[in-house]
């Protein structure tokens, strides 16, 4: 039997610490040499960080940046706007000369700018907010309204990833099956995970 190894994760960003590790008792030391080292505080478990709440339970730990999506709307005086289903109208065509009014490059790269922050732990909203990230130097207001669509949307149990396709297909059937084929293995891999954490 492989012996186990003791884990010690340090998270270092400007002058915030987050330690995590396998051993309670080995966690206790390090952070005793930190305190006699350095001047600081121990907080505790973490409950926030870097615009992320982390809540966490017993083998359950939970990431959400609620608290800054509410602030996103404040800025944008949207805090009144209604959920929407889909990020993005599927049927919308950008371009950078769409006859559209310009709105204020700064307003829209700050929105965009945003949105990719709250990529961190929405990446259902990844697709969408990459794509209006290439008319930040020529933003309409098509584009400034798609941008706000984005944070109107509501929420829901999804699996994303991106990447480009790795074959050519020669029909729409290969399409098809080359989706369906992603899928599958999206599933057994849920119910390996469900599995793994006693929740068939």
């Amino acid at each position: 039997m492989k012996e186990a190894t003791e884990l010690i994760v340090v998270s270092v960003y400007v002058d915030d610490f987050l330690i995590t590790g396998t051993n309670k008792e080995l966690l206790k030391e390090f952070k005793v040499e930190l305190l006699n080292v350095f001047e600081m505080l121990d907080l505790g478990l973490m409950s926030y960080f870097l615009g992320m709440e982390v809540k966490q339970r017993q083998h359950e730990v939970f990431i959400c940046q609620q608290k800054y999506a509410k602030e996103i709307l404040k800025k944008f005086h949207m805090e009144d706007c209604k959920a929407i289903s889909t990020p993005m109208n599927q049927k919308e065509k950008f371009s950078k000369d769409d006859g559209v009014d310009k709105v204020d490059e700064g307003l829209h790269r700050s929105l965009i700018g945003c949105l990719m922050y709250l990529t961190a732990t929405r990446p259902d909203i990844m697709h969408a907010v990459s794509l209006l990230s290439r008319f930040m130097h020529c933003a309409s207001e098509v584009h400034f309204q798609a941008s706000k669509r984005i944070l109107s949307f509501g929420s829901g149990m999804f699996s994303w990833c991106s990447k480009k396709q790795e074959i050519i297909a020669q029909s729409t059937a290969e399409v098809e099956y080359a989706a369906v084929t992603t899928a599958v293995n999206q599933a057994l891999w849920f119910r390996k995970l469900l599995t793994d954490l006693h929740m068939e």
